[in-house]
């Protein structure tokens, strides 16, 4: 079998051709070529967006924080206080508790007059002595009442004065013992005189208010 040598003529007009076209080829632009499909991502668990996030949750009180320090307070409080029937060895320590959880807030000279008739009107409330200094506090009818407490049963343990609520108004705390007329003692009683305070042939000074 015999072939025909093909003609140079002719490779040469091939040659030609096919750079033509792979200049054409190279001249396409960019944006007109086919994109080529991006491989599918795996399925993942997206992470959730920001404003999905539940707010974390703001502190609030300890509901039993308040109840735990008061119940405390109270213990340290209880465990300075004397056992009862210790006798008057225990009364500095009732006075120093008093003191410590209340803190003076008069002039000395207005809390040592209020002590002295706080003192004075529990005695007379206590034993009926002294009764008729105060009729005001003690009416003839209640001084007519047998007193409920033995005058040698009876010892103020701790007072002190303070402020109720204003300048012209005082409260005289009482902490005392006594035997009642059953022949039962008692100690660590209290009791509250408030007062006021009046001017009284031009000068100041408190006066206590009646038991309601």
């Amino acid at each position: 079998m015999t072939t025909t040598p093909r003609s140079p003529r002719l490779l040469l007009l091939s040659t030609v051709l096919l750079s033509v076209v792979g200049v054409a080829v190279l001249g396409v632009p960019h944006g007109q070529e086919q994109p080529v499909p991006a491989p599918r991502p795996h399925a993942t668990t997206a992470p959730p967006a920001a404003a999905t996030v539940p707010p974390a949750a703001k502190p609030t009180a300890n509901a039993d924080g308040p109840a735990t320090s008061a119940a405390s307070t109270l213990s340290s409080v209880e465990s300075a206080l004397p056992p009862h029937g210790e006798g008057a060895a225990g009364d500095p320590a009732v006075q120093r508790n008093l003191e410590a959880s209340w803190p003076a807030d008069l002039p000395s000279i207005d809390e040592r007059e209020l002590l002295a008739t706080g003192r004075a009107l529990l005695r007379a409330d206590a034993t009926g002595i002294g009764r008729a200094k105060w009729p005001a506090v003690f009416p003839a009818s209640a001084q007519a009442v047998a007193p409920a407490f033995a005058p040698a049963g009876f010892r103020i343990q701790a007072a002190i004065a303070r402020r109720d609520g204003g300048p012209d108004k005082a409260l005289v705390h009482l902490v005392w013992a006594g035997m009642d007329r059953g022949g039962t003692f008692t100690d660590l009683r209290i009791t509250d005189w408030y007062f006021i305070r009046t001017l009284k042939k031009g000068a100041p000074t408190w006066t206590p208010q009646p038991r309601t």
